[in-house]
């Protein structure tokens, strides 16, 4: 099975519309699934990102996918735009990610170009089942470190806007 974690039902909708998932579990967290691809909506925080290991727990996962949307402190890069941020890929750009306990506020205390809340709990966890080559963050840029939420419609299109990228990491074979 692959795992795809997000944080945020928004970020979910267009993958889970895109490979056609279907809802097997709502509480204590949303569970999506068919054929060999597994999605969860964990919530956000490294706390609640911990709940990926209960997936582990239940179905053999062989590959595991963050997708979520990020913080950038270059205003360079336009928003909207896709990053893997633990392998280099020939079809995604690559760029480095550090993960915060609370929204960023001092971009000059950043000492890469994203930031989020979520990747370094998913990475650590995932690394305990499966090798780091199995193992992808892919992350959007949403803002240039703004301390509110995105609007969940905007979050759903730069979303939506990269799943042919996305696609491609999900029907990779390991």
């Amino acid at each position: 099975m692959k795992l795809i974690h997000v944080a945020l039902k928004q970020e979910a909708k267009p993958i889970i519309e895109h490979f056609k998932l279907i809802c097997k579990q709502v509480k204590p967290y949303k569970i999506y699934q068919k054929d060999d691809i597994v999605l969860v909506i964990c919530g956000m925080g490294k706390k609640n990102t911990l709940k990926i290991k209960t997936i582990f727990e239940k179905y053999d996962i062989k590959m595991a996918i963050s997708i979520g949307i990020a913080g950038c402190k270059d205003r360079d890069i336009q928003i909207g735009t896709i990053y893997c941020t633990n392998h280099k890929l020939r079809y995604m750009h690559y760029t480095t990610l550090t993960t915060v306990n609370a929204p960023l506020e001092n971009k000059e205390s950043l000492k890469t170009t994203l930031v989020d809340m979520e990747a370094e709990v998913f990475l650590s966890t995932c690394k305990k089942f499966l090798d780091i080559k199995d193992i992808y963050i892919l992350k959007v840029v949403s803002d240039y470190l703004d301390t509110t939420i995105p609007k969940k419609e905007f979050v759903w299109k730069i979303i939506e806007k990269n799943l042919k990228n996305i696609s491609k990491v999900v029907t990779l074979q390991n």
